[in-house]
């Protein structure tokens, strides 16, 4: 999990790097003395899971940052009083830890983050797919997005509105990851996304992409009568 830290407190922040240092699952990204920096890291951007905020900071606290900030990943607030912990509930923060924090209970606020995350990671698996861009990190891509995947030798395409994914894949294998009822093999070398057909006319289908621009994409004869047999058709 990726997390930074928001403390104004020196002392704190050397203290929970410490202890993310010494936990296998987390991936300390970035620390911060004051909200505003974190907001602007945000702007930039950047893919955190994990913050681990303070709240009595000066400028701007950790609830006014709660306040201002959209689509905030989980939070865990690390507060040097336990007053604030009634108002944190009103944001749904995953933990409230008092300073000074010992590894023991830093690592029982970190458990609960991780379940959190995986359980969103399986609801969100259920959606999409996940390409792996680097040895660390993974695009997120969700079913509807895919307008039809291209193979390419020993490698397939992925192909969205705006994005083409290259991966070391094949057509067989891809299909398996994706929803058949959703995704048709039409010919050797293309699977389309059944919710972006437009039109099919003899041996080609046209797929509807945003701004009225269109994508051709051959039916294979092998592929065409199971094809039919899959779509809902009426007669005149």
């Amino acid at each position: 999990m990726r997390c930074i830290i928001v403390d104004d407190d020196k002392v704190s922040r050397l203290l929970l790097e410490s202890h993310i240092r010494k936990t296998d699952i987390l991936s300390l990204e970035s620390s911060f003395e004051s909200a505003a920096e974190a907001i602007n890291y945000f702007n930039s951007s950047n893919v955190v899971d994990l913050i681990f905020l303070d709240v009595e900071m000066p400028d701007m606290d950790g609830m006014e940052f709660l306040e201002v900030s959209n689509n905030l990943p989980q939070i865990i607030i690390v507060s040097a009083k336990e007053k604030y912990a009634v108002k944190a509930i009103e944001y749904d923060v995953t933990d409230y830890l008092v300073k000074p924090v010992s590894q023991s209970r830093f690592l029982k606020a970190v458990n609960k983050a991780k379940e959190k995350f995986d359980d969103e990671i399986a609801r969100n698996s259920a959606k999409g797919i996940f390409i792996k861009s680097s040895s660390s990190s993974f695009i997120r891509l969700l079913y509807d997005d895919i307008v039809w995947i291209e193979a390419l030798e020993n490698y397939v395409v992925i192909n969205t509105e705006d994005d083409k994914y290259t991966i070391h894949f094949t057509m067989k294998a891809i299909l398996d990851k994706i929803p058949q009822d959703q995704f048709k093999r039409v010919h050797r070398s293309f699977i389309v996304n059944m919710d972006k057909v437009n039109m099919i006319e003899d041996n080609m289908m046209m797929l509807k992409l945003a701004g009225g621009k269109k994508k051709s994409v051959p039916i294979a004869k092998s592929y065409k009568d199971q094809l039919m047999k899959d779509i809902n058709v009426v007669s005149k």
